[in-house]
């Protein structure tokens, strides 16, 4: 009888559905948090001006809450994902035979090429969560636990603040393309259109090298470093939230286009 279970626990009910409720679910705690951090909290939070203590009082109590429900939805989105590629029976299987009967490899199918683009913004997002913004923002909550308790404040809380700032600004950037390519390979129409090996290295070297950029330039790596509205930094300065709404959009133009011209019809 266990062979022929089909239901909610099944291979592929899990697979195609089960984990995929729940990385939808977690996912969007992930983004929506971020988005609350980037669009919402900072000019929240900048609004305070000289009100040192009531930020204070902001950080430890708000954001200290919404910081724990934002890292591990981000890693229970990640993990749930790996789980989707794993237990999905054929995930990874060939795409079908080319004209001469050669097998064409999983990552020629154009759903595929898109998805594993998504896979890997999703993966430098989520490093950045655990590896930038949260190592960075305990600095940030000790030091308005600290101020509160009537210590002396860390003078390196300011910089680790601008770390955590321009690592969560870069995330919110990369989320409306990543975004993009994970329901891409399931409802665009493109999806099932195989790359010729040209168009596959012109596509990877485009996008590899325009994610390189900016997540280096995210982690201060480029010449101008962390230093406001210098360089790239532009694009998570300026006034309000403009400026990353532009480039959230514009990076997600740059994809566009490049599957518009690289994905054959």
């Amino acid at each position: 009888m266990l062979a022929d279970y089909v239901g909610f626990f099944s291979r592929a009910s899990l697979g195609n559905f089960g984990f995929r409720w729940l990385h939808v679910l977690a996912g969007i705690a992930w983004i929506g948090l971020l988005y609350y951090f980037n669009f919402v909290q900072a000019p929240a939070f900048a609004a305070y001006g000289d009100e040192a203590k009531a930020r204070n009082i902001a950080i430890d109590k708000v954001a200290r809450k919404a910081l724990w429900w934002f890292r591990w939805s981000a890693l229970l989105t990640f993990l749930t994902g790996l789980l989707i590629m794993g237990i999905t029976a054929g995930y990874f299987d060939s795409v079908g035979v080319d004209a001469v009967g050669e097998e064409i490899s999983w990552g020629r199918g154009a759903g595929n090429v898109g998805i594993s683009t998504g896979i890997l913004l999703g993966t430098i997002m989520l490093l950045n969560v655990w590896g930038v913004i949260w190592r960075n923002q305990k600095i940030v909550l000790a030091n308005a636990a600290n101020v509160l308790a009537g210590g002396e404040a860390d003078p390196n809380a300011a910089a680790a603040g601008r770390k955590a700032f321009m690592a969560s600004r870069q995330n919110t950037i990369f989320s409306v393309t990543m975004l993009f390519f994970m329901v891409f390979k399931a409802h665009n129409p493109l999806t099932g259109t195989i790359l010729t090996g040209g168009e596959l290295a012109t596509y990877w070297i485009v996008a590899l090298v325009v994610i390189g950029i900016l997540e280096l330039n995210a982690l201060g790596l480029l010449p101008w470093k962390t230093t406001a509205n210098k360089g790239l930094n532009v694009l998570y300065d300026g006034p309000g939230v403009r400026n990353p709404l532009i480039a959230s959009f514009g990076l997600w133009a740059v994809f566009l286009v490049l599957t518009e011209v690289l994905f054959p019809a």
